[in-house]
């Protein structure tokens, strides 16, 4: 009886696989590049909601990165599926056992090519070599067995969970006609970016700007100019942000000008708003406090949640709430059915892909400083070291941690300070899109099909109908361990500087 393979180009070669280990053939889809991956593994994918590896055929025999992306995909058969990037599928063919050759196949191998036999593929002149995709795979990838994300996530910030002073408010900070506004993180949802067009409500109020789809409902979208009583916009800008709060049982959009940062306000820093301000009726009662920052050089008025809108607003913000009515409804019922925690992350980019640290390791998001220290002979990532308000903090550029081109001068980059069980330091990135929120059990695990150095990636949330995908990383993995021992010796010298 015959036995059938599928053909396919890689390189100017032809290769087979056996039919039967193949599940189908797709277009290549949309890569979310994984740091630091060994040059087999293109990436993760989204396939019909499931997280898929992109395994590179030519990165599997060892040959360079492709001059032209691949076409096609091929996805295997088994329990934990991964797809073969090709540069074309040929045909499906059928052969007699016959005329495939076996027993000599390895002394025509070219190096990295691991095969299992060959074929006539057109019965006379043009090869087809019958690939060992297994041995090739785990030549390539180390499997290992791994937990859940959120425990280990959940393992990871632990230690950030301690160091937190009980009297420090996380703040979440944003721009409102030129002044700096914030709202507590635990009141905030999500950021995210505005849209571009809006389905406007007839007869609304001109601080309702209309709806938003966000998730499996729609999202009443508010100005915080309105609502703080500031001159409104005569154009909208290209930087605005959604803050999604839940404000009286109920979730809100609060259209702001731009991000700031997220950041910890200490106790003794925050001032209950003057008598002569909170009595007043306009923007000033809906401040309850202000943060005084940088030896009080930055004013942060933070808002009451509860003040925000009219009592009658507040009325139908949570009469919307409850199980049958209103704004928040279908999410609160698809949460109610979930089993497992929500789970916040700080989502930032590097180029087009997405990254997400869990925000219990996120100290605060600021500007890059301007000054930054350069440290002789230490490795390319580090940038240097930056005073932050007093603290002398290492700075580690993750477009070089990652191999990554630099950015073009004048890109506003941002600085994420995280927190590890043992270390403090900046990671400069790209931009900070937003805070996402999410359940325990939409987190789906990083597929096995990696080695040590991206280990960082401990899970992935798959925002399928955004087409994005969320690669969550370990902040105690940021760093390999001659990194973390560097660190360590550049923190006892800071601590002997301060004796």
């Amino acid at each position: 009886m015959p036995e059938r393979f599928l053909t396919f180009r890689v390189g100017g070669e032809l290769y087979a696989l056996p039919a039967d280990q193949i599940a189908e053939v797709i277009r290549l889809p949309a890569v979310a590049r994984v740091p630091q991956a060994p040059k087999g593994l293109l990436g993760l994918a989204n396939l019909r909601g499931s997280v898929l590896p992109i395994a590179s055929v030519r990165g599997l025999l060892g040959g360079e990165a492709e001059e032209e992306p691949a076409a096609r995909a091929i996805v295997l058969e088994g329990a934990a599926p991964v797809a073969l990037a090709v540069d074309a599928v040929d045909a499906l063919v059928a052969v007699e056992a016959d005329h495939i050759e076996r027993r000599q196949t390895e002394l025509a191998a070219r190096p990295g090519e691991r095969l299992k036999g060959a074929f006539a593929a057109d019965g006379k002149s043009t090869i087809a070599k019958i690939l060992d995709i297994g041995s090739l795979i785990g030549t390539a990838f180390v499997q290992e067995a791994r937990a859940r994300p959120r425990r280990v996530l959940d393992a990871a910030v632990a230690p950030q969970r301690e160091t937190v002073a009980d009297d420090r408010q996380m703040l979440v900070g944003f721009e409102v006609a030129g002044q700096e506004y914030a709202l507590a993180l635990d009141v905030v949802q999500e950021i995210l970016d505005a849209p571009e067009t809006l389905a406007a409500l007839p007869a609304s109020e001109a601080l309702v700007l209309g709806v938003t789809p966000f998730r499996d409902t729609l999202l009443p979208l508010l100005s915080l100019r309105g609502l703080l009583g500031l001159t409104t916009r005569t154009q909208r800008g290209d930087r605005e942000k959604i803050v999604v709060a839940r404000i009286g049982g109920g979730l809100v959009g609060l259209l702001a000008d731009r991000m700031r940062t997220i950041f910890p306000a200490d106790g003794d820093r925050i001032e209950k708003v003057p008598p002569v301000l909170s009595a007043r009726a306009g923007g000033e009662a809906k401040i309850s406090a202000i943060y005084r920052g940088d030896d009080g050089r930055r004013l942060v008025s933070v808002l009451a949640p509860d003040q925000l809108f009219r009592e009658d607003v507040m009325q139908r913000l949570k009469a919307g709430s409850g199980p049958n009515g209103g704004t928040a409804s279908a999410t609160d019922t698809q949460a109610a059915s979930r089993s497992g925690e929500e789970r916040q992350f700080l989502v930032f980019r590097l180029g087009d892909d997405e990254f997400g640290l869990p925000i219990e390791a996120v100290h605060e998001v600021a500007r890059v400083p301007e000054q930054i220290t350069r440290l002789p002979r230490t490795p390319k990532f580090l940038e240097g070291v930056v005073n932050l308000r007093g603290d002398v903090l290492p700075v580690v550029d993750q477009r070089r941690r990652f191999d990554m081109p630099a950015l073009a001068e004048g890109s506003q980059r941002r600085l994420v300070v995280v927190r590890t069980e043992r270390h403090k330091a900046g990671l400069i990135v790209d931009s900070v899109s937003e805070v996402l929120r999410c359940q325990a059990d939409e987190i789906e695990p990083a597929p096995n099909l990696s080695n040590e150095p991206v280990r960082l990636v401990q899970g992935v949330v798959n925002l399928e109908k955004a087409g994005r995908m969320v690669l969550l990383l370990d902040p105690a993995e940021l760093l390999t361990r001659a990194e973390r021992g560097l660190l360590d010796t550049f923190q006892a010298k800071t601590e002997r500087a301060r004796l």
